[in-house]
This record gives C-alpha cells, structure tokens and sequence, in this order.
C-alpha cells in the first residue's frame, strides 16, 4: 500500500534535517575548539619538559596530535547530536 505524501510534509522533513544536521555542525564545532585547547596546552607543555618529547615530536607531529584530537571531538559530537535530534524528531511525529 501506497501513502499519498503531501510536498508539506517533505518540506517539513527537509527542514527538520537541515536543522538538525545545523545543530550538529554547531556542537561539534565547540567541541573541536575545546579539545585543540585542551589538547594544545599538555602538548606544547610536555615538549618543552620532557627531553623524550623535545627529541622526538618535531612541530608537525605536535600539530597532528592536536588536530586529531579535534576532529574526532568534531565527529563524535556531531553525530551524536544529530542522532539525538533525529530520535526526538522521530518521537514527536509518531
């Protein structure tokens, strides 16, 4: 059985997940600049401490560190934002 589907219904759907996919952009974008700080400040602390560090984390792998940290903050937190809002969109049509 077919159900006739109104174009409201999928402009309404389309902007749902426009927003959604808004709202996750947003959350993991605070969440990567939070964890490059956060990351950022032991980093360049444990290289000028530790003689280990000073030999072998050149500032490219410093910078790598720092920016992986971040992207999986930016992953993690984005997806599960948006699977959040999609869970709650999901509830409230049903």
């Amino acid at each position: 059985m077919v159900k006739n589907v109104s174009l409201d219904a999928v402009d309404q759907k389309l902007a749902l997940a426009k927003q959604c996919s808004h709202e996750g952009v947003v959350a993991g974008a605070k969440a990567a600049v939070v964890a490059s700080v956060g990351t950022a400040i032991p980093i360049y602390a444990f290289g000028k401490m530790s003689p280990w560090a000073k030999t072998y984390l050149n500032p490219t792998a410093k910078a790598l560190i720092i920016s992986t940290a971040a992207g999986m903050a930016y992953f993690v937190v984005a997806d599960k934002t948006i699977l959040k809002i999609a869970r709650q969109n999901s509830f409230k049509q049903n």
